[in-house]
């Protein structure tokens, strides 16, 4: 139930609310009350305990408010929660199989949703101000607020066996914002998981970073290996990666619900064009030029080094003897993460007599490790591997 289909007293406001929203390009829009997640704040506390969120510290930090959002700001009475899609024009999967280019997760290839819904949240906001007065607070995935809960708790979707909020209206393919408002809203009613028995986004992980539907251990998952995860990627992760250097899309392309996707906001057109771009290409780039090509794209929060790492994951797992040069020049690299990295895509790509010829001391351990670590490794090859 969204709020032009609430019957109760109010109607007027909120079906005025709901056109103003998808005026400014929201695609779905509906309430709840601040304090109708108390099972999913116990859900989260026990995902910490489990150790399930990795290095991402900041979620253990600030668990008090996110299992409570009514914490975060006590004189919030109503939470309004907004849909923005970003649906693909194609097949994202369909760039896993060109290992030369690299497969950018399609919600970071336009411009970054946190600055766009963001803004959009706060003109919607003052309009609600301006009818109806109150306060009200805007977040968009940067403070302690479980928005996909709230979200569930009010009918815009469920969380599916991804964890991920999936709507009859717009399958996976959408951003979540929320505004915290003084007024009081009356909310709308959940509407229960559809799921059923389809599986299709747990069986298509590569990582099997799902140990059981609704369930997620985010140390597998691609997503925070390649976004979140500040040092090295675990060696054993590696090889499961592929060409995704930044996200994975991979359980949110197969959900049978996105064929009612509804078509994406033009913010997220991405910039790079339909072409994916070459790894030999983002291997190359010093810090200003990434600076450059990323600007106002989500990719640019995690840093060269970080990005370059994940390129050079790319790269190890490409095949592609074209591409051995380029993991060579990177192993000279002044960021001991960016060479730690690229060792390991030498190995992946030399032959044992090419790898042993390029083998130098480190000053950095952690990529002298990786030297003897690949020497093991190419040197365990059968004779007939060539460069």
């Amino acid at each position: 139930m969204t709020l032009s289909d609430n019957p109760e007293p109010g109607t007027a406001i909120r079906a005025a609310l709901e056109a103003e929203a998808r005026a400014m390009g929201f695609a779905d829009i509906a309430v709840t009350r601040p304090d109708s997640v108390a099972a999913a704040g116990a859900h989260l506390r026990q995902w910490v305990e489990q150790g399930r969120h990795g290095d991402m510290g900041w979620m253990a930090d600030r668990i008090d408010w996110r299992a409570n959002p009514a914490a975060l700001w006590p004189e919030a009475r109503s939470v309004i929660i907004l849909a923005e899609p970003y649906t693909p024009e194609g097949d994202p999967l369909a760039m896993l199989g060109q290992p030369e280019r690299a497969a950018i997760s399609v919600y970071a290839q336009g411009r970054d949703y946190h600055d766009v819904v963001k803004k959009r949240l706060k003109r919607l906001g003052r309009w609600l101000i301006e009818q109806q007065g109150g306060a009200i607070k805007v977040f968009v995935d940067t403070a302690p607020v479980m928005e996909k809960p709230l979200a569930e708790a009010a009918g815009l979707g469920w969380q599916g066996k991804h964890t991920n909020l999936v709507s009859r209206r717009l399958g996976s393919w959408f951003f979540l914002g929320a505004i915290f408002t003084t007024l009081e809203l009356a909310p709308d009613e959940p509407h229960g998981d559809h799921c059923g028995a389809c599986r299709r986004c747990l069986d298509i992980c590569p990582t099997a970073a799902f140990p059981a539907p609704y369930q997620l251990d985010a140390r597998r998952c691609i997503s925070y290996l390649t976004i979140e995860l500040k040092g090295p990627i675990p060696r054993e992760m590696r090889s499961l990666i592929g060409n995704r250097i930044y996200g994975c899309d991979d359980c949110l392309a197969v959900c049978p619900w996105n064929k009612f996707a509804q078509a994406a906001n033009a913010a997220y057109a991405p910039r790079e064009g339909r072409q994916a771009p070459l790894l030999a290409e983002l291997a190359g780039l010093d810090d200003t030029a990434f600076r450059a090509r990323f600007s106002g794209s989500p990719v640019k929060r995690i840093g060269r080094g970080r990005f370059l790492r994940n390129v050079l994951v790319a790269i190890g797992n490409s095949g592609e003897p074209g591409l051995l040069q380029v993991a060579e020049q990177a192993t000279t690299d002044a960021d001991p993460l960016v060479r730690s990295h690229a060792v390991w895509a030498l190995s992946r790509l030399a032959s044992p007599e090419r790898f042993r010829a390029v083998m130098r001391d480190d000053p950095d351990p952690s990529v002298n490790e990786e030297w003897h670590l690949g020497l093991a490794e190419v040197s365990s090859r059968p004779p007939s591997f060539a460069d």
